[in-house]
């Protein structure tokens, strides 16, 4: 059965109304030509629509009408139906009834009791991630612990692959890094010191700044961004597919197998990039220093010997077991956080990235604090 054509004609328009006969059917297999016919329709003033003549009418059709009210509505016009038969009207209602509105919520200026509630809320927030993550430290200690009384417990072959992943494939660019900031630091050192005749301080300067913290916590930060992505996106996409459930059920620790394996990959591997990065960021100070200021490799390897003193390596190196727990804690809870979709992946990993950057940054400042203290 053939479906009668959409029709619309103007009766009458003035200035403030306009009024137009609607013929055919109104339903789903012409919508098409009840919108084009619709959709021009001025919104510049009060429409009435003759409707006696619509044939057929059905959810699609009504919505099309509706639609065109609610855009007369939001000009501040309406749109008005004459010859509505009962079945027409009742229908045009049911469907205005169910048409989706956006939720909107009252706007209303904060009081101090919402700003203390905020406050406190946040604050319960906080404590209950800190809580979460020393569970997190405590359950690898413990795990960790049970590993040395029972060996055959113990994934060397997955400590190894982590190893690879975490240390040797971020020597390329943990080098690189650390190479320019000695080359930048020994530039700008320069620079300044020239001013007052004291360019051989520069070595000082870099050997410091590279051994004591520039060093360490420049690799730290580079390892926390791409190993505390790296663990929560593998262990969120193991929650995701439901393998950490199946692991469960076939008796094997989760915390045994993912989580000591891949941290204790980092405590041993990030002291080891902390010394690559040193030593890459004293061969690029002592580069630009010979070539800004005539400081021969040998002289810089004195001056290097003579006025700087081992402490300052060992305070540098001390902060990465530290460094490395942190980040492979936050990486592995944030992991476990995932839900089972895509959305909740995506925010655990940016999450967990800039957390480990930010604990990174605290624990380097506390330390900087304590051995200030101490006299270190």
């Amino acid at each position: 059965m053939t479906e009668p054509a959409i029709s619309l004609t103007e009766l009458s328009a003035t200035d403030t109304l306009l009024t137009l006969r609607l013929r055919g059917a109104c339903t789903v297999v012409r919508l098409e030509a009840l919108q084009k016919a619709l959709d021009p329709l001025p919104k510049d003033r009060d429409i009435v629509l003759e409707v006696s003549g619509v044939e057929r009418l059905d959810t699609a059709g009504a919505w099309a009408l509706i639609n065109l009210a609610k855009r007369l509505e939001k000009a501040g016009k309406s749109l008005r139906f004459e010859g509505a038969s009962e079945n027409f009207q009742s229908l045009i209602e049911t469907v205005e009834n169910a048409y989706p509105e956006p939720d909107v919520e009252p706007e209303h200026a904060l009081n101090i009791t919402d700003r203390l509630d905020l406050l406190g809320r946040k604050t319960v927030a906080g404590w209950t991630f800190l809580s979460e993550l020393m569970a997190f430290l405590g359950l690898f200690l413990a795990r960790l612990f049970r590993s040395i009384l029972r060996p055959s417990e113990f994934r060397l072959t997955a400590l190894v692959h982590h190893c690879e992943a975490v240390g040797v494939q971020a020597v390329p660019i943990v080098s690189l890094m650390a190479f320019l900031i000695g080359v930048v630091l020994a530039f700008q050192g320069s620079t300044q010191l020239q001013q007052f005749g004291a360019e051989v301080f520069v070595v000082d300067l870099i050997a410091i700044s590279i051994l004591r913290e520039l060093g360490i916590l420049l690799t730290a930060i580079i390892v926390a961004g791409r190993t505390a992505s790296a663990f929560t996106a593998a262990i969120g996409s193991m929650k995701m597919r439901e393998e950490i459930d199946a692991m469960e059920t076939l008796s094997l620790d989760p915390a045994m197998m993912l989580f000591v394996p891949r941290i204790l990959a980092l405590l041993l591997m990030l002291p080891i990039l902390g010394l690559i990065a040193d030593v890459m960021g004293l061969l690029g100070g002592a580069l630009m220093a010979w070539a800004d200021l005539g400081i021969s490799p040998a002289m810089f390897m004195t001056r290097l010997v003579e006025g700087t003193d081992v402490k300052h390596a060992i305070v540098g190196l001390i902060k990465a077991p530290f460094f490395a727990v942190t980040i492979g804690v936050v990486g592995c809870h944030a992991g476990m956080k995932v839900k089972s979709n895509a959305e909740s992946l995506g925010r655990q990993t940016s999450a967990a990235v800039v957390t480990a950057i930010f604990a990174v940054i605290v624990i380097d400042a506390m330390f900087s604090i304590f051995f200030a203290e101490m006299g270190y």
